[in-house]
């Protein structure tokens, strides 16, 4: 098992990782006193899953409450959300009981949201079974439903009191899934760690074959940059913007597809082949850095392609992206590892480059 700690001061908690960490969770778990009932919101998908985080409950002196939400991104709306207040209210859940997320990362944005809201706040544990959640969305306190205007637009920051990831959850995990997943693990490598970058365009095979020891180091080497990243800047004031590289125009796809055409990973990835062609386009990246990119994405199982919406309808969704900041917020790279917060992007700029990757209008 591997530990990485976030260290927030006042609120640091521990990230676990590794094959059985669910099986193991009663010894994993930080104290929970006073709380008398984990309350766990699930999806049918991890249903086989429960019965650890029951025993490891019990053995806790806990009483467990399942919650049962739909699949992926119909789990982050405003009337599931609400469902789920319901039962914790039905059920005279109290300020000191637990709400735990076991699922991806859909669920775990749903389940925090949830939590940071009952009752002003009580105690939020992830459990995160897929990739994109073990090395992103479940660790660093963003929770989020989406509203049809935009994705993620009503949330908190919020962190939970530990993670548990057990990468053995990943073997049964749909090839779409993961290799979503992989999208998330790209960002971090282009972005933030060329050491990473290296290792994943020499020897992919490891990853993609799911070596429970390869996976334990992946997710252990994300976890920790998204800890440090997180524990320097909370609230993406600074930082924590990079871990967004892609995101503008993968949030601004999903949306457009009624969360319903390309998966979070999918989406991402072809936001940061938009963004490395974006770079290049402005001058400041090197002619290279989008072949690079998607020489990494493809050999990832990830497409670079594909049809996009009309640029009018792309440029209308950057506006209600979250970064928006008095005009389009990119994150871009100077060079592999060099991102950079750039403000102001001209619609004329991301109208060709748009139109370069095929979209119309």
């Amino acid at each position: 098992m591997e530990r990485v700690t976030v260290p927030i001061p006042g609120r640091s908690y521990d990230v676990v990782i590794g094959d059985g960490v669910l099986a193991a969770a009663s010894r994993h778990l930080p104290p929970l006193a006073p709380a008398t009932r984990a309350f766990v919101l699930f999806d049918q998908a991890v249903a086989d899953r429960l019965p650890l985080l029951e025993a490891a409950a019990e053995a806790r002196g806990l009483r467990t409450c399942p919650l049962v939400v739909p699949s992926g991104e119909a789990a982050k709306t405003m009337d599931v959300y609400a469902t789920m207040l319901h039962q914790l209210a039905t059920q005279e859940a109290h300020r000191d009981d637990v709400v735990v997320a076991l699922g991806g990362g859909s669920v775990g944005d749903l389940a925090g949201f949830v939590a940071s809201t009952y009752m002003r706040g009580t105690r939020f544990l992830q459990a995160p079974t897929t990739l994109i959640a073990q090395v992103d969305a479940a660790i660093g306190g963003k929770t989020a439903v989406n509203l049809p205007e935009g994705k993620n637009l009503v949330g908190t920051f919020y962190q939970p009191v530990a993670v548990l990831c057990d990468v053995g959850t990943l073997a049964t995990l749909p090839e779409r899934d993961y290799r979503s997943g992989l999208a998330e693990v790209a960002k971090y490598a282009l972005a933030l760690d060329v050491e990473l970058l290296a290792q994943l365009e020499s020897e992919p095979a490891p990853v993609l074959a799911r070596d429970p020891a390869t996976l334990e180091r992946l997710v252990t080497r994300c976890a920790a940059i998204k800890a440090r990243t997180v524990a320097a800047d909370e609230r993406d004031g600074g930082e924590r913007l990079f871990l967004n590289y892609g995101h503008t125009l993968g949030h601004a796809l999903e949306r457009l597809e009624a969360f319903e055409g390309r998966t979070h990973g999918e989406a991402v990835a072809i936001g940061m082949v938009f963004a490395a062609r974006l770079a290049e386009f402005r001058g400041l990246a090197a002619s290279g850095v989008a072949a690079r990119t998607g020489r990494l994405l493809s050999s990832l199982g990830l497409e670079t392609d594909g049809a996009l919406p009309p640029v009018r309808d792309i440029l209308a969704a950057f506006r209600l992206d979250k970064k928006f900041h008095g005009g389009v917020r990119f994150v871009l790279l100077a060079d592999v590892g060099r991102p950079e917060v750039v403000d102001g992007v001209a619609d004329a700029e991301l109208r060709t480059v748009l139109q370069e990757m095929g979209a119309v209008g």
